[in-house]
C-alpha cells in the first residue's frame, strides 16, 4: 500500500471512529489506539502536502451533536487538547513552552482529566442562564433544563464572602458532567436485570442521560459535575489556578487535586501519584491535564490549528489483567441477534471486580483462537466495559477445547442463521423466542415508536410472565382490573390503559417503525411509509418494488417480505387495524406531499428561526428528499441557518454545492409548480446565486443570514473570519 493510499484509508477509519465516539457513543477502539492512528495520519499528511484536505480528521474536532436539542453557538469555540501517553512527550512539551517563552519562568497547573461530557455554563448577574454541550466545538446542544437538575451546579450564586473577588456580571465556566461510579454500577445492574443493553462506561451513561428529553430522568440519575476553566472579560486574576480557587469560593465544585508545579520533576511526581490514587476517586478519570498557569503567557504561546500550545493531556495507559476463561454463554437480543459472553474467574481491574466480557461474534472468537480454560488478558481502556485483548497461549492447558459457536438458539432451540453481510448469527423464531417477543414489545412502546410512557421493560416482563401478553397486539386487550393489584394501583392502571389507547393517534411512519421488522430502523421506516403510503401496499410489495425505495437494499427487502408473509404477523396486523392504529398516511400528509425534492440528498446545518431542525427534516422527507449528515458531490444543496460550521462552508465551496437559506427553502416549498428552478444548475453549470435574505433571530432581532450568499468570495471571507476567531479568543478548549 502506498502512502497516498494509506492516507485515504486512515481518513476513512478516523471519520468512522469519530462518528462512533461522538455521535453514537459506541467506541470500538480505545483512546490510545485512536491517537496512534491520528498521529500516523498527521505525519503522512506533512510528507504529502499535495493531498491536503480541509475535511481531514486532523483538521476537525469530533461532534456529539444531538439534533433533538436547540443548537447554540459558543461565544468561545471549545477546542480539544493534544494527547500524549509518555513522560518523554511531556518533557518535549515542557521544553517547547520554555523555548517559546524565551526562558521566562513559568508555572504549570496540574489537574485531573475527568472522563465525562464537556459542558459550558453561562452566568449572568449570578444566575445560570445557559448550559451548552461541546458539540462540534463551534456550536452545541442547549441542555439547560437538564443541567438544572444536577445538584452540584449552582443555579444562583450567593453573595461573595468578605475578601473574595466578586463574580463578574457575565462569565462562562466549563467542566465535565459525570456519573459517579456507584450510580453507574447501580444503573447497569438495574438494566441487566431488566434485560436492557448496558452502558459501556460512565461517560456514555452521563452523555445518554444528559441528552434525555425528560428532565426527571436526568434528576433520578444523580449526575455530578467538576468545573475546570473560567472565561470572561473581568477574571479575578492572571493565574488559571487562582481563578479556579476563587470560583470555588463562589460556590462551584472544583477538584481538590489541582496543584501548581514549577519543575518537570514536580509534574512527574503528580502523574505518578494520581496514576494509582485516581482509582479511589468516586468518578472516572483517564489522565492528567497540564496548563501553563499565567493567562498572559497563554496568550503569548497561542494555538496550533486545533489545540492550544500552552496545554497538553497526559493519558493513563489502559489497565490490563490476566484471568481464566471458564465458559462462554450466549444472549439473544430483540432482533434475534445472538451475542457470546465470556465468563471468567473474577479479577480486580480499574477499581472493579470483572468476571464477564462480550465476545462480539463468532469472527471475534476465531480471531483469538479462544479455547475453554485459556488464560486471557482483559483490559478496561479508558475505563470502558471489559474486553478481551489477548490470549496467553503458552499457558493453555493441553486438554483445552476450542470455543465452538452454538448452532441453535439457547432460548428456544431454533437453528441459527447468518445473513449475508452480517457478522452476527440470528434466531429466526421471531414469534416463539421469549427474548425476541419481549424485546419487540419493548421496542413497540419506546419513545420513537408508540411512546407509551406508562410502560417500561420491567412492567412488560411482569405482564409476559403472568401470561397477559405474548405479542404487541395483546397490549390492547389489557384491562384495568387485571393490573391494578389489590385495588391500590387503580390510577396507575388507568394510566397504562389510557397510554395504550392513545396510540391510535401515532402517525403511520412510526407505526411501521414500531413493528420491529428486522433491519428496519427509524429512517428506513419513514422512507417505506412515504413511498407505499398504506400498510396494505407495503405488506404486498414485492422484493423488486421494495428495492426501488432509496436506502432499501436486498437484505432489508428480504426481511420485510419475510415479516409480512408470516401468518402470525398478519394476524397481529389485523388486530392492530381493528384497534384503530394508523395504517396509512393521513389525508393531510398525502395532500401536502410532493416529489419536489425527489432523489435529492440535502444537508441541514446551522440554527433556524422559523422551524426546528426536526421539522425541516420532516418537510424534506415529505417532499421526497433525503436527509444526509455529510456533504459530498451528490449533495443537492445545504439548507443553511445561522452559525453554519466553517468546515461545511469550505467543503460546499470546494464541491460547488448550493447553499439555500431558510426563507428561500420555505418559498421553494410554497411554489411547487416551479420545483426545478431553486435547485437546478444554470446553463453554464454554475451554482444559482440566491440573494441574502433577512431572517428573524430567535431573540427577536432581524439579522441578515450571510450563509445564504452563494458568492464564493463572500463565503470565503466569512469562513476566514469565523476560523480566525478561533485563534484570538482565550480559553477556547475543553479538557
Amino acid at each position: 500500500m502506498t502512502e497516498q493510499e494509506r492516507i485515504i484509508q486512515l481518513r476513512k477509519e478516523l471519520h468512522e471512529h469519530n462518528y462512533r465516539y461522538y455521535v453514537l457513543n459506541q467506541p470500538v477502539i480505545d483512546d490510545q489506539a485512536f491517537d496512534l492512528l491520528m498521529r500516523e495520519l498527521q505525519d503522512l499528511e506533512l510528507r504529502h502536502p499535495e493531498l491536503d484536505d480541509p475535511n481531514s480528521p486532523t483538521q476537525r474536532v469530533g461532534s456529539d451533536l444531538n439534533q433533538e436539542f436547540r443548537q447554540v453557538a459558543h461565544r468561545y469555540p471549545m477546542l480539544s487538547l493534544a494527547n500524549t501517553y509518555s513522560e518523554q512527550e511531556v518533557a518535549e512539551w515542557y521544553a517547547s513552552v520554555r523555548k517559546l517563552l524565551a526562558g521566562e519562568p513559568f508555572e504549570v497547573c496540574c489537574e485531573m482529566k475527568y472522563d465525562g461530557l464537556s459542558i459550558s455554563l453561562t452566568y449572568e448577574k449570578g444566575r445560570l442562564t445557559q448550559a451548552v454541550t461541546r458539540g462540534d466545538g463551534v456550536q452545541g446542544d442547549d441542555v439547560t433544563a437538564n443541567v438544572k437538575t444536577i445538584r452540584s451546579i449552582p443555579l444562583v450564586l450567593q453573595p461573595t464572602p468578605d475578601g473574595v473577588t466578586p463574580f463578574p456580571d457575565s462569565f462562562e465556566i466549563r467542566g465535565e458532567i459525570l456519573m459517579p461510579w456507584n450510580v453507574f454500577q447501580r444503573l447497569n445492574a438495574e438494566r441487566e436485570e431488566a434485560g436492557e443493553p448496558l452502558f459501556a462506561n460512565p461517560r456514555n451513561a452521563a452523555s445518554g442521560t444528559l441528552k434525555s428529553q425528560k428532565s426527571e430522568l436526568v434528576a433520578s440519575r444523580q449526575l455530578d459535575a467538576y468545573l475546570y476553566y473560567l472565561l470572561g472579560e473581568q477574571l479575578p486574576a492572571d493565574g488559571h489556578f487562582e481563578n479556579l480557587e476563587t470560583a470555588r469560593k463562589w460556590g462551584f465544585k472544583i477538584s481538590e487535586g489541582m496543584r501548581k508545579a514549577s519543575t518537570l520533576q514536580e509534574i512527574y511526581d503528580y502523574i505518578h501519584y494520581w496514576d494509582t490514587a485516581r482509582k479511589q476517586l468516586p468518578v472516572a478519570t483517564d489522565g492528567i491535564v497540564l496548563k501553563v498557569n499565567a493567562m498572559r503567557q497563554q496568550r503569548a504561546l497561542g494555538f496550533t490549528a486545533k489545540s492550544p500550545r500552552w496545554a497538553i493531556a497526559y493519558k493513563f495507559k489502559a489497565e490490563r489483567a490476566r484471568t481464566r476463561l471458564r465458559e462462554v454463554t450466549y444472549q439473544v437480543g430483540r432482533t434475534g441477534a445472538v451475542t457470546p459472553v465470556a465468563n471468567m474467574e473474577p479479577v480486580s481491574l480499574a477499581g472493579t471486580t470483572v468476571k464477564r466480557a462480550t465476545l462480539n461474534n463468532e469472527d471475534f472468537i476465531r480471531s483469538f483462537d479462544l479455547h475453554l480454560g485459556d488464560y486471557v488478558f482483559v483490559e478496561k481502556g479508558g475505563e470502558i466495559i471489559p474486553k478481551i485483548v489477548g490470549v496467553d497461549v503458552d499457558s493453555r492447558p493441553a486438554d483445552a477445547q476450542p470455543v465452538a459457536f452454538i448452532t441453535h438458539c439457547p432460548e428456544c432451540g431454533a437453528a441459527l442463521v447468518r445473513y449475508e453481510g452480517e457478522a452476527a448469527y440470528y434466531c429466526p423464531n421471531d414469534a416463539g423466542c421469549p427474548p425476541q417477543i419481549k424485546g419487540r414489545i419493548e421496542h413497540f412502546i419506546a419513545r420513537k415508536a408508540m411512546n407509551i410512557e406508562s410502560l417500561g421493560p420491567e412492567t412488560i416482563d411482569d405482564y409476559y410472565q403472568r401470561g397477559l401478553i405474548h405479542n404487541i397486539a395483546d397490549l390492547y386487550d389489557i384491562r384495568v382490573e387485571q393490573i391494578n393489584g389489590d385495588g391500590s394501583r387503580q390510577k396507575s392502571a388507568e394510566k397504562v390503559v389510557k397510554g395504550i389507547r392513545d396510540t391510535v393517534n401515532v402517525p403511520f411512519e412510526r407505526v411501521v417503525f414500531a413493528l420491529g421488522i428486522r433491519f428496519i430502523g427509524e429512517t428506513s421506516a419513514k422512507l417505506l411509509a412515504r413511498h407505499f403510503k398504506t400498510m396494505d401496499a407495503l405488506s404486498n410489495a414485492t422484493l423488486d418494488e421494495l428495492q426501488q425505495v432509496e436506502g432499501i437494499g436486498e437484505v432489508m427487502a428480504k426481511s420485510i417480505v419475510t415479516y409480512f408473509h408470516e401468518p402470525e404477523n398478519q394476524r397481529i396486523l389485523d388486530r392492530l387495524r381493528q384497534e384503530g392504529l394508523q395504517m396509512s398516511l393521513s389525508q393531510e400528509q398525502m395532500q401536502d406531499a410532493s416529489d419536489l425534492l425527489a432523489g435529492k440528498s440535502i444537508v441541514i446545518s446551522g440554527v433556524f428561526a422559523q422551524h426546528s431542525r426536526d421539522e425541516y427534516k420532516a418537510m424534506i422527507e415529505q417532499h421526497g428528499g433525503k436527509n444526509v449528515g455529510s456533504i459530498s458531490s451528490k449533495t443537492a444543496f445545504i439548507l443553511a441557518g445561522e452559525n453554519m460550521g466553517p468546515s461545511k462552508l469550505q467543503k460546499a465551496e470546494k464541491l460547488g454545492v448550493p447553499i439555500v437559506s431558510e426563507g428561500e427553502f420555505l418559498q421553494m416549498l410554497s411554489e411547487t409548480n416551479e420545483t426545478s428552478q431553486p435547485l437546478s444548475q444554470s446553463p453554464s453549470g454554475s451554482s444559482p446565486s440566491p440573494s441574502t435574505s433577512s431572517q428573524p433571530h430567535p431573540s427577536g432581532e432581524v439579522n441578515p443570514v450571510a450563509e445564504t450568499s452563494a458568492d464564493p468570495t463572500t463565503n470565503q471571507e466569512k469562513g476566514k473570519k469565523e476560523r480566525g476567531n478561533i485563534h484570538v479568543q482565550l480559553s477556547l478548549f475543553d479538557d
